[in-house]
């Protein structure tokens, strides 16, 4: 592991449940949801398009409560904290990587990754040094000042991935992380995540409707009728 391995999150869901009203009616998006994670643990979600399976990463990365149930963080209860504790722990512990990239259009690849490390304290220096460190790793050295549309979709996931992991986050989630990608493009996308998740030892769950991607990791669980069934 590099210099910069940590040991990564344990989280416990216990009865998660989540729902939202349509016309007056309930929808059950998940439904008394339990998981458990240790540590460095590998996860891929497949399931069909409406199974929950976005809802519960939105969930784990406290960008959604849920209606019912608990999260646990490395011990703590993380919807019994406050608003400022939960966005402090986003920050510090928790890396995202979606299908639409979400970098800022006007930013620098740089500028980007850099962004995270900012809004914690860390000097722009500081900051800027950390990132172009992270790019060279994700092999986009020469592509540190050019801003998302001058780069082709792989190499715009590949800076999300690196600011996904600039913070070298206790839990990294990702949601279709290959989605918008052609299939050879995905592949090396997809390793190279994995790759770098192993070196920082980060906690990782993937959100993917591929079967295919999903068989590279050592575990694997299918989302159905807003439940999680463990897959051989």
């Amino acid at each position: 592991m590099s210099e910069t391995s940590r040991v990564g999150a344990k989280v416990e869901v216990r009865g998660l449940g989540r729902h939202f009203w349509k016309g007056g009616v309930q929808i059950d998006v998940l439904q008394s949801l339990d998981l458990a994670l240790e540590p460095g643990d590998r996860l891929a979600i497949v399931g069909r398009s409406g199974s929950g399976k976005s809802t519960l990463l939105q969930v784990l990365g406290t960008l959604d409560h849920p209606s019912t149930g608990s999260v646990w963080l490395n011990g703590r209860d993380v919807f019994k904290m406050s608003r400022g504790e939960i966005d402090a722990l986003r920050n510090r512990e928790i890396g995202f990587v979606f299908q639409f990239h979400h970098l800022l259009p006007d930013q620098t690849a740089q500028g980007n990754v850099a962004l995270p490390l900012i809004i914690r304290g860390e000097t722009p220096k500081v900051a800027f040094e950390k990132a172009a460190a992270r790019l060279a790793r994700v092999g986009l050295t020469e592509r540190l000042t050019h801003r998302p549309g001058e780069l082709s979709g792989g190499e715009q996931q590949r800076v999300a991935i690196a600011r996904a992991l600039v913070m070298s986050p206790g839990l990294l989630l990702a949601d279709e992380p290959t989605g918008n990608l052609d299939p050879r493009t995905a592949d090396g996308v997809l390793g190279l995540l994995l790759e770098l998740n192993e070196e920082i030892g980060s906690t990782l769950v993937v959100v993917t409707h591929s079967r295919e991607l999903a068989a590279r990791f050592p575990r694997r669980m299918e989302m159905r009728d807003g439940r999680l069934e463990e897959l051989s």
